[in-house]
């Protein structure tokens, strides 16, 4: 005879295996649990295996049986869920997982309301996030963890495709004290002789300093941050300047002190704020979507969120 079986008990059992008990697997699902311990016990029923056991005050493990079903039921919902995506894709409907990279410089305050915005359009869509530097964003790409990514125009390979969005031009953050504060703007031949707080990332740093070397210059870099927040207090309280290519919500540092943000003069190269895809990904429904809706959302909102024009 033919098993049979449900997806949604195949979605039942992974969640119990993953989630290591009945009551994790039912707030993970929003599923009830009499209704998951009903599921379990059919398939078990049906295939003819213990699936899991009990172990007192430490929730469900799987069995032998168990852990080797748990893997191909992971492989079927995978492939469910692909065709369901695929029969969306054929129809034109916008729907699917997107695994959305962002750099962590500005994930905070760019990613959840550009989420939130498509996702309130197309409810068939299912959005992640992750956040880190521009060469992990390469890597996550490259090993397809991520479909996509926010990040800027720096040292691009040639195998992703980048599309721009906006152009970021570079900004002096410094204290209200800072003997340069009152300019409109300022040239790295005036601030070469002051201690630089260099936000050193991997790719942004070389960026910041170029616009010394390219002048035939050398930073003063007095200290070195990863966190943007951390920068910016540093700044405040005088330890030096720093060159961002966009401004917070508001020109105060986390322990509430002033910065003043002046435009930097001269030929210095803006970043590009976009989208960066796998080369071919692009012309995909869902990818296709996020995209358009990605250039329309951030140049309404980039004046408010990054303090910039769009280009």
């Amino acid at each position: 005879m033919p098993l049979r079986y449900t997806l949604r008990q195949l979605e039942y059992f992974v969640a119990v295996g993953e989630a290591g008990s009945i009551a994790a697997a039912s707030h993970r699902v929003n599923v009830s649990s009499p209704s998951i311990s009903a599921a379990i016990s059919q398939l078990e029923e049906e295939l003819g295996v213990q699936l899991f056991v009990r172990h007192h005050a430490q929730g469900l493990a799987p069995t032998l049986p168990g852990h080797k079903l748990l893997d191909q039921a992971q492989i079927v919902l995978r492939q469910a869920a692909a065709l369901r995506d695929l029969a969306g894709e054929l129809s034109g409907m916008v729907r699917g997982p997107l695994e959305l990279g962002c750099l962590s410089t500005f994930a905070q305050i760019v990613v959840p309301g550009l989420r939130r915005s498509f996702l309130d359009m197309y409810e068939e869509v299912r959005i992640s996030q992750t956040e880190g530097d521009q060469a992990s964003l390469f890597t996550w790409l490259r090993q397809a963890r991520i479909d996509m990514a926010l990040s800027y125009d720096l040292d691009l390979p040639g195998d992703l495709h980048f599309t721009p969005i906006l152009e970021l031009p570079p900004l002096v953050a410094m204290s209200d004290t800072h003997s340069l504060a009152h300019l409109p703007t300022v040239s790295v031949q005036q601030l070469a002789a002051y201690p630089m707080v260099l936000l050193d990332l991997p790719l942004s740093s070389d960026y910041f300093l170029s616009f010394f070397s390219r002048a035939g210059l050398r930073a003063n870099v007095h200290e070195r941050t990863r966190d943007m927040a951390v920068m910016r207090s540093l700044v405040a309280n005088g330890f030096g300047y720093s060159i961002v290519n966009h401004r917070p919500l508001n020109d105060m540092s986390p322990d509430g002190k002033p910065i003043r943000f002046i435009p930097l003069s001269g030929n210095a190269r803006p970043m590009k704020l976009g989208l960066l895809m796998v080369a071919g990904t692009e012309r995909t429904q869902l990818h296709k979507a996020f995209t358009a809706h990605a250039q329309e959302w951030l140049a309404a909102n980039a004046t408010r969120l990054l303090g910039i024009g769009a280009a």
